[in-house]
């Protein structure tokens, strides 16, 4: 079974005002899940700042298509997710660009393969340096400045991978699981500043909340490197037969992110066929 990277499941370019006036940052957000995410924010009319790490060309072209097609702002911010100083500093940068920072997701993110008895320990820290710290020092920075304000969406992109576990992901399991824990400890704090600042149990409100998504086997080039014989295997423990599409977590996203999914914080919502129910 092959992965059709080219096919897509195409966004209308506004289809809602449901984030009209709402400024999102999107780690990972010109390739795969996170460009899809950023396709689904925009058709619900938010402005989006997209994180990359490395080829410019490429993430000056999707900035340059997707603000031709979404007629919309769009920044790009270029920085290891890895490192703190980055993180702190591509925080500052979207607040800067765009005045204000409504909506963080923390999509980015690696893998580094190995059993647990070939892993080095740069493969154990480098994974858990993207995928774990990084959503760590993003949402430390974003969240003083949704604090201040009094509202927020924090969304973190982890994996079935997380819940169930899987041979040679060690680094990459634990760093998607401890997603979980930080994602019910950041919302718990966000509502306790809220309510340490008599912000919180406005009916009416915006609120600031914290969720995690996590997707299945996805159809994206994370999937490449998995040969043809293991991925029909894979596709096979699916309940549901197929693989997931991005637009698919996309939709999960737009959700909690918008103003009515309030009353919405510190869980964690599984897009994955029913892989892990």
């Amino acid at each position: 079974m092959s992965v059709d990277l080219t096919r897509d499941d195409p966004i209308n370019v506004r289809v809602g005002d449901k984030l009209k006036g709402r400024i999102a940052f999107v780690t990972g957000g010109t390739r795969g899940i996170g460009a899809a995410i950023c396709r689904s924010l925009a058709s619900q009319g938010a402005t989006l700042a997209a994180g990359y790490a490395g080829n410019d060309t490429t993430a000056e072209k999707f900035r340059d298509d997707f603000a031709a097609t979404y007629r919309t702002p769009v920044s790009i911010h270029k920085g290891n997710v890895g490192d703190p100083n980055h993180c702190r500093r591509t925080i500052d940068e979207v607040i800067g660009a765009h005045g204000r920072l409504d909506i963080l997701v923390n999509n980015a993110g690696i893998t580094l393969d190995r059993t647990v008895l070939k892993m080095t320990d740069d493969d154990w820290f480098k994974v858990l340096n993207v995928n774990l710290s990084g959503a760590f020092f993003l949402s430390q920075a974003a969240l003083r400045h949704m604090a201040e304000r009094g509202s927020g969406r924090i969304v973190n992109v982890s994996s079935v991978i997380g819940e169930m576990g899987n041979i040679g992901q060690a680094n990459y399991a634990a760093s998607k699981s401890g997603l979980f824990g930080l994602t019910k400890t950041l919302a718990r704090e966000a509502a306790f500043l809220l309510s340490k600042a008599g912000k919180l149990g406005d009916a009416e409100g915006v609120g600031l909340t914290v969720n995690t998504v996590t997707p299945g086997f996805t159809s994206t080039d994370m999937l490449e490197h998995i040969p043809a014989k293991v991925l029909e295997k894979i596709v096979g423990q699916i309940p549901l037969g197929r693989l997931g599409k991005p637009e698919e977590v996309a939709r999960v996203v737009h959700f909690l992110a918008a103003d009515a999914s309030s009353y919405i914080t510190g869980q964690v919502w599984g897009v994955n066929g029913g892989m892990d129910m």
